[in-house]
């Protein structure tokens, strides 16, 4: 009974010549196979791409306003385009303001020059720029005096001119400051 059983199953299963993958593929006789002798087809690409297509000569009118456009000095030439905005009634253009808008790190930073120089300075460098050899030792006491430095790192500091001493300092005590140095023997300025 099993045996007849299961041989019914199995005719109704479907039949493997009727059975196909739908994503399949097969090679085709028809399919042309490219010579390897061959040469490659050349094309001939324009130099530049127009969309709208050759265009016609321009006329012999045009020609000769181009002429005499191009014999005119450059100051006549700088004329034209305001004459020829005037003469067709086009509107003018008007100035864009740049305020708030970020247009890159040229314009922001000369943006933040501007700033600069209308706000005056509260805080200054003391620069040191050169010093007499023979007024060394004084230079690197007075630069240990109002620095909380070692004799060797004012040595240092002092041996890698031109150096900023100071940073942050109050315009009244980098006066101060530099007439010390000037009296030692050095050169400094105030940033």
């Amino acid at each position: 009974m099993r045996i007849t059983t299961l041989s019914r199953y199995i005719r109704r299963l479907p039949r493997p010549e009727a059975f196909v993958p739908l994503q399949s593929r097969a090679f085709h006789a028809d399919v042309v196979t490219r010579d390897s002798k061959g040469k490659p087809i050349k094309y001939k690409i324009p130099q530049s791409y127009d969309p709208y297509g050759p265009r016609p000569p321009p006329s012999d009118k045009i020609v000769q306003l181009a002429e005499r456009i191009s014999a005119l000095s450059e100051e006549e030439r700088g004329h034209i385009m305001p004459a020829l905005s005037e003469r067709l009634k086009l509107p003018k253009l008007q100035p864009i303001s740049t305020e708030g808008m970020d247009l890159g790190s040229d314009s922001g930073a000369a943006g933040a020059k501007v700033e600069e120089k209308k706000a005056e300075k509260t805080a200054f460098d003391i620069k040191l720029e050169k010093f007499d050899a023979a007024a060394k030792i004084k230079v690197i006491k007075e630069v240990r005096a109002f620095t909380n430095l070692g004799l060797k790192e004012a040595k240092d500091l002092v041996e890698k001119v031109p150096t900023v001493l100071k940073q942050g300092v109050t315009k009244e005590e980098a006066n101060t400051i530099i007439e010390k140095i000037k009296a030692a023997g050095g050169v400094a300025v105030m940033e």
